[in-house]
Order: structure tokens, then C-alpha cells, then sequence
């Protein structure tokens, strides 16, 4: 066994080629792959059932690209490694854990929320919000009118609130998707956020 990344398979289930993606999916992976420099393994692991693949992108991307200051575009990828971290999420919690260090302008953010979000350097806020989005992850039925007047009580709008159980519920989906597949971080996830770009 090995701990390079580039070492392990992308997926236990079928790759399709480049080459034989749906047109859509096909366009969609090379502005991802020129944009990052790489294509995540995420993308490559979905793309064999392409319906499936459609409806995370947009389903991902109606969530998580949007900023309100309720909901910071860094504040949703704090709930992702957080709850990711909470699902034993090793893809998860490594790729987003590089999109809080580039969204959040902190190198140590995503490390202190995987390991114990309790300690991190969270506004009452952000403390709040991820405190009832692990709990939504871990154990739902404990979420209830308390939680959602806390969240209120921080300017969280509906629209916040209900993105926030959403993300949760998204990505519990994909926590157990990638440990089903046992599709690895991309090597260079890790190094995102931490070194200068080149």
C-alpha cells in the first residue's frame, strides 16, 4: 500500500475515456481540467452513468456557487469538510479542505475543522452553522426548532437555512458515493491553498 495518491485507481467501477464522454460532459471536464490543471477524480468517477452525473454537477453547483452573508461561498466549504470529516469522507475532506483554503484565505482552517471544528477559529456564526449541519449529518432526528431559530438568530435567511440542510444532505451523498467507489484525493488537492500556484 502506498500513500501517493497518484498510485491508487480512480474508482472500483467503470472510467469512460475522455474521449467517449457525452459531448456536455466532455466540454464540462475540460473547462474543469483548464481551469484547476487537473480534472478531479470526482468527475472521472461519476462520468459512467452520465444522467447521475448531470444531476450532482448541477445540484452541486446551484449550492455551493453562491455567496450571501449568511452563507459565504468559504462558509459552505467549511460545512462540507466538517461534515465530511464527521463521515469519515478521506476524498471530501481532502478536495474541499483545499477549497476553504482557497475561499477562506487561510492556510490552517480546513486541518482545524477536519480534526475538531469545535477548536477552530470559527465566528459564533460559522460555530453555529457548522454545529447544526454535523448534527444534521450525524444524527438528524436531533435537529429541530431550536436549531433553526439559532441559525436565524445569526441572519440566516430561509434560503440560507435551506441551503445549508441541503449541502448536508448533498454530500452525505457523495461521502458515501466516493467511499463506494474509493475514489482517492488527486495529489494535488493537497497541495492547493498551501504553496503558490505555478
Amino acid at each position: 500500500m502506498t500513500s501517493d495518491p497518484a498510485a491508487s485507481p480512480i474508482s472500483r467501477f467503470p472510467l469512460v475515456p475522455a474521449d467517449d464522454l457525452p459531448p456536455d460532459l466532455r466540454a464540462r471536464f475540460a473547462e474543469v481540467t483548464a481551469k484547476s490543471g487537473f480534472l478531479p477524480n470526482v468527475f472521472a468517477a461519476l462520468a459512467w452513468r452520465p444522467a447521475e452525473a448531470r444531476a450532482f454537477f448541477a445540484m452541486h453547483d446551484a449550492l455551493m456557487d453562491k455567496d450571501t452573508p449568511g452563507l459565504t461561498v468559504a462558509d459552505r466549504e467549511v460545512v462540507v469538510v466538517a461534515t465530511s470529516a464527521a463521515n469519515d469522507c478521506l476524498y471530501c475532506v481532502v478536495a474541499h479542505g483545499a477549497l476553504v483554503r482557497i475561499r477562506a484565505r487561510d492556510r490552517y482552517l480546513a486541518d482545524q475543522v477536519a480534526v475538531d471544528w469545535r477548536k477552530a477559529p470559527l465566528s459564533p456564526r460559522q460555530h453555529t452553522v457548522v454545529d447544526v449541519a454535523v448534527r444534521l449529518a450525524m444524527a438528524p432526528a436531533t435537529v429541530g426548532e431550536a436549531e433553526f431559530a439559532a441559525l436565524r438568530g445569526h441572519g440566516l435567511t430561509e434560503d440560507d437555512v435551506w441551503d445549508l440542510g441541503a449541502i448536508v444532505s448533498l454530500f452525505a451523498l457523495s461521502n458515501r458515493l466516493m467511499h463506494w467507489a474509493a475514489v482517492p484525493p488527486n495529489g494535488e488537492f493537497y497541495l492547493m491553498g498551501r504553496v503558490p500556484r505555478s
